[in-house]
């Protein structure tokens, strides 16, 4: 695939980026984790994909994100916002807000239904995005701005909501392939010329443990690659402790363990998006492109359970939107409209199996909700995991 040239000042910030990598990579005895590399990579301070003041999201961006398909997709989310406030406090903490269109579209919606919250916390460590979320709730929704506050580090206790958007996809994985009896970590070294290539190791440790738990599990057949994420889990855990009452509330690409380390999945699910263009190679352009991985939801639930979190829903995107009454707001437009036209639209994009319907999973996790969570009233698939 021949992916789009950078402007000049764009490759001089990724050289300066792979270059600090390199560093790291020499200081390590040459050779890091591709977790480390993928930590760098998205999150190195000033330089980092989500730290750096590159565009991301939308039309000018590398991907476009449910929430800046249709505001439809807020209204319906709103519903299930309303529902964990009214069962535990009125406060919502996002998770990595992106272009702060969700919150915008999540405050109008629930202003509307008279179910605002008190505080809308965001959490976001890039400087450029949290100014450029205040730019937007400053511009839509200037009236609600001062129930808004930012955060940098996760609260010691909560109540309400805590809402994440492909926030899980962007945690740093580890990548490994299961041969006979050994699991290799396959990390990141220099190559003779000083570029970034892969390099295997055995796996020690936490990895080498989750590892041969998943194996255990799904058999993958020996020479079979994969990812194993250990921030994501952990990151789910620590709300064990810090959640005093409400739900996580987490919509992500991804699978039961089941069906992530299937045989047929075999390479794994690493992906990266650069100028509306998904490739396979996470050493292009440092700092420039987007690297994911889709969500073990299984891996999730495993790491929040053991840490007080109770498992209070799963299924698909599409089943989600439905339950929580997408389609009745796509009702209220004028049929054959323009407005009703490019909604229906996106609504599609949200809800077909081709499309984000059925990729896209929501889990939810939480403590003292008492009732069944809206979103999750028909279509549950907790079974699965």
């Amino acid at each position: 695939m021949s992916l789009p040239a950078p402007a000049p000042e764009a490759l001089a910030h990724s050289q300066q980026l792979a270059e600090l990598i390199r560093q790291e990579i020499r200081k390590a005895c040459g050779w890091i984790s591709f977790a480390q590399f993928m930590g760098m990579a998205l999150y190195a301070p000033g330089l980092g994909y989500y730290t750096a003041g590159a565009r991301k999201f939308g039309a000018a961006g590398d991907f476009i994100t449910a929430p800046e398909l249709t505001p439809l997709f807020g209204r319906a989310l709103a519903r299930q916002a309303a529902q964990v406030m009214a069962a535990s406090r009125p406060f919502i903490l996002e998770a990595g807000a992106g272009s702060g269109r969700l919150a915008a579209d999540l405050l109008k919606a629930l202003e509307g239904m008279g179910s605002l919250p008190e505080r809308y916390f965001i959490l976001d460590i890039s400087t450029d995005l949290r100014q450029r979320q205040r730019e937007r709730l400053e511009q839509e929704v200037p009236h609600l701005l001062e129930r808004v506050e930012w955060l940098e580090t996760l609260p010691e206790s909560f109540s309400g909501l805590v809402l994440g958007n492909e926030l899980l996809d962007a945690m740093p994985v580890h990548c490994v392939t299961w041969e006979d009896g050994a699991v290799l970590e396959k990390g990141v070294a220099l190559d003779a010329e000083g570029q970034f290539c892969w390099q295997d190791r055995p796996a020690s440790g936490r990895l080498l443990e989750e590892a041969g738990a998943i194996a255990g599990e799904c058999l993958p057949p020996p020479g079979f690659s994969s990812e194993v994420a250990l921030a994501a889990p952990a990151w789910a855990a620590t709300w064990g402790e810090r959640l005093a009452q409400g739900a996580l509330l987490l919509l992500d690409y991804g699978f039961p363990r089941r069906e992530f380390y299937h045989p047929q999945r075999h390479g794994g699910t690493l992906m990266c998006h650069y100028r509306h263009q998904a490739h396979p190679d996470p050493f292009h352009l440092p700092g420039l492109q987007d690297i994911t991985a889709h969500v073990d939801f299984t891996g999730i639930i495993a790491a929040a359970f053991p840490a007080g979190l109770e498992l209070l829903g799963y299924t698909s995107q599409a089943q989600f939107l439905f339950n929580c009454g997408l389609l009745q707001d796509l009702e209220t437009l004028e049929p054959g409209s323009p407005p009703y036209l490019k909604a229906a639209a996106a609504v599609n994009k949200l809800v077909q199996p081709q499309e984000m319907g059925e990729l896209f999973k929501v889990i939810a996790m939480g403590k003292g909700m008492g009732e069944p969570l809206l979103g999750f009233a028909r279509g549950d698939r907790s079974h699965a995991l």
